[in-house]
């Protein structure tokens, strides 16, 4: 869906003063429609303005003596423009409701579906086993026995769904597929046949209704936002330990050194270092102080503080991220792949010439093989064989392609979404600069000290640090407890020396001068590195410039990508502008947001696919969960992403490699050309032979050597993605 398409102009009828625009976006304005009435009112040459959401067309009336139809035209453009986002889902969501009636897989129970399985075996066994009769019921007349009712009260879901897409949509769904083939089987007296396709039909219902299972648990489970048990304030100011259940809006909890924060809310009381990665994405912890927001699932480093609750149980940011992944899940744009909506535009040209058929030859067995000797088998195989043996190319490789219609998403991407943390950079912190700025010292004897100071430490600053001085080999000197300063730094004594390490504010407070080194100090400042002072007694004696560096071979993925089709590429993520703003830069990235919450990414995605851009999101952590789902594909990269990443996309890579994105974008395009190989061969040997069984110049047996000989090509052409070779 591109934006021209919704917000394209067009006049229906026009008189002096008096307009009729039709544009499609007014049809899904909702409880919108009468906030832009108003708003368009309040123009100065417009008089009135009366909108029609179902004919999708507003009437204006206006000065025509100030406005020309095309200044009104380019009014209610812009005006609507402010509104896409949710005229798009709201798009989104009316055409998913009316392509296709689906059964709801995800109310069924695995147990259910390998109960129908069990049956439908034991059935298939005694169709095996039985003696045919001697004068055999043909027709509609073979459905009322013992052995076709059975099978037909099992089939009952399937068939009552494809009848029920065609009468209320007017077209068929996948079940109408599945439905025709079962009944044609029954009709023509082949329940061996009936009963196979539906043991392959409830078989894919159990990996599909096991997978939707799996991934809420795994969604829960993963996002566990908090402690059991917590400490509530009680009114007399003493502190009681209560389940996390009991607590209500307005209750006060306090959360110490190590604990998980349980709500979210303000605080009240206190001063804590806290990690907020889960939530924001941004890979170093925050001060938070009184006054401030604080959010459930989030990690005290450091502090203790009271938090007055705002939000519980289900109304936690952390909860709303379950929801919103939920909610993609199962209200996913609607992608049929090329076998379904083929397939189903062409049973009723298979019944059309069963009719003619049978009117010409008035023999049932003839019109019965117009069905059976039809399109849907081979297009369908010749599908269901590539998008398997391309899955199965990616398994080996190391990547897991959850669906088949991701795979021809993925071969229409033309954006691609990077998340910063873990993704495009390592998610490990490391010292980048080192600036001695006492002469008669060196880089060792500087690092030692910094790392005495920060030994005992578990802030990722320090351990960039500490890590820095074990790859040097550098021995870290005996020295005093470390004293830590919240927000501030840390320091100790060494040699009868005092060592402080931390920011300016840090060293500021101690009485030690920064101004001098002004150009050192904005020099690692430009490059948007953290920059962090050490001082010995009161002099500084050096700068250390931190930075999250980016993962290897990540500048030739996006070239790649880039030479792939891919015409935008973004960044969203929820760490600092400065640190944004120098990795887009040196990525050659084409925009970026920052500081964003995880449902402001999926916010960025839906304004980005209501401009009519395919997005694949790219991420690996639980705070990018609503942002790989609402994509259109959503890829969890490396070994480190979480589970909840993981099963929230659409696409795992296993690795660490983020070549392998351009990889399988490669693999889906070359999927997708072989279809369209075998949908020409599925068609053309089908059309033949159905032209030629028609005529009655071919025998039925005949026709039928012909059509299996179509899949036969069609697997084997299909086969050669076993042999696809991934570079990465």
């Amino acid at each position: 869906m591109t934006t021209e398409h919704l917000l394209a102009c067009e006049i229906i009828h026009k008189i002096k003063g008096r307009v009729r625009i039709r544009i499609k976006a007014l049809k899904y304005l909702g409880s919108l429609k009468s906030q832009v009435e108003k708003q368009l009112e309040q123009v100065k040459y417009i008089k009135g303005a009366k909108i029609s959401s179902v004919t999708g067309t507003v009437v204006i009336y206006f000065d025509d003596s100030l406005a020309q139809e095309d200044n009104l035209m380019a009014l209610l453009q812009n005006t609507l423009n402010a509104y896409l986002v949710e005229i798009y889902k709201a798009e989104r969501t009316f055409n998913n409701k009316n392509v296709t009636i689906e059964r709801k897989l995800q109310e069924e129970t695995p147990e259910e579906i390998i109960k129908k399985i069990v049956i439908s075996a034991c059935l298939l066994g005694y169709n095996f086993f039985k003696k045919a009769p001697l004068n055999p019921v043909v027709g509609i007349r073979r459905i009322f026995n013992p052995n076709t009712m059975a099978i037909m009260s099992l089939a009952g879901p399937v068939i009552s769904n494809g009848i029920g897409s065609l009468i209320k949509n007017k077209r068929p769904n996948a079940d109408t597929l599945s439905s025709s083939a079962i009944i044609s089987s029954l009709l023509l007296g082949k329940e061996k046949t009936a009963l196979t396709i539906m043991i392959m039909e409830e078989f894919s219902e159990l990996l599909t209704v096991y997978t939707m299972k799996k991934t809420r648990g795994a969604i829960k489970d993963m996002l566990s936002v908090g402690e059991n048990f917590v400490w509530k304030l009680e009114a007399n100011k003493t502190v009681k330990k209560v389940p996390i259940e009991e607590i209500k809006k307005g209750d006060k909890i306090v959360v110490h050194t190590g604990e998980k924060i349980s709500v979210d809310g303000t605080i009240v009381e206190g001063e804590a270092y806290i990690d907020q990665s889960s939530i924001t994405g941004e890979y170093m912890p925050i001060t938070k102080k009184v006054g401030e927001n604080v959010f459930a699932g989030t990690i005290i480093k450091n502090g203790n503080i009271t938090v007055e609750a705002e939000k519980v149980g289900d109304e936690r940011t952390v909860s709303r991220i379950i929801k919103l992944v939920e909610d993609a899940n199962f209200n996913k744009a609607d992608i049929q792949n090329y076998a379904d909506n083929f397939s189903a535009q062409l049973i009723p040209l298979n019944f059309l010439l069963a009719a003619i058929v049978y009117g010409a030859t008035r023999n049932i067995q003839k019109a019965m093989s117009m069905l059976v000797i039809d399109y849907s088998c081979g297009i369908r195989l010749s599908t269901a064989t590539a998008f398997s043996a391309a899955i199965n190319t990616a398994a080996k490789n190391g990547i897991l392609i959850k669906g088949s219609n991701y795979i021809e998403e993925l071969s229409k991407a033309d954006t691609i979404i990077f998340d910063k943390t873990g993704t495009i950079t390592e998610g490990r912190p490391s010292v980048q600069t080192i600036n001695v700025l006492d002469k008669e010292m060196g880089e060792n004897v500087m690092l030692a000290y910094a790392a005495a100071a920060e030994e005992t430490s578990s802030h990722p600053l320090a351990v960039a640090i500490l890590n820095e001085a074990k790859d040097r080999g550098i021995e870290i000197p005996k020295h005093s407890g470390d004293k830590v300063v919240v927000a501030r730094g840390t320091e100790t004594e060494v040699d009868g020396s005092v060592i402080r390490i931390g920011n300016k504010k840090f060293m500021e407070e101690n009485g030690i001068q920064t101004e001098e080194y002004y150009d050192e100090i904005r020099t690692v400042l430009s490059r948007g590195e953290i920059l962090i002072y050490i001082a010995k007694d009161n002099n500084l004696i050096g700068l250390l410039g931190v930075t999250d560096p980016p993962r290897e071979n990540i500048k030739k993925t996006i070239n790649r990508l880039r030479g792939q089709g891919i015409d935008e590429i973004v960044l969203l993520t929820g760490d600092l502008e400065q640190q944004a703003q120098t990795i887009a830069a040196k990525m050659s990235i084409d925009s970026y947001e920052s500081e964003l919450l995880p449902e402001d990414k999926a916010k960025n995605i839906l304004a980005l696919q209501s401009k009519g851009s395919k997005v694949i999101m790219i991420g690996d952590g639980i705070n990018d969960a609503p942002a790989l789902s609402y994509a259109n594909i959503g890829v969890a990269l490396g070994s480190k992403r979480t589970d909840v990443a993981m099963e929230a996309a659409d696409v795992t890579i296993a690795k660490d490699d983020p070549l392998a994105v351009p990889e399988v974008i490669g693999l889906s395009k070359n999927t997708v050309k072989i279809i369209r190989e075998n949908f020409a061969m599925a068609i053309g040997i089908n059309s033949f032979a159905l032209v030629l069984g028609a005529t009655g110049i071919l025998p039925a047996i005949y026709s039928s050597v012909i059509h299996n000989l179509s899949t036969v090509l069609v697997v084997g052409n299909s086969l050669r993605l076993l042999k696809y070779k991934l570079k990465s």
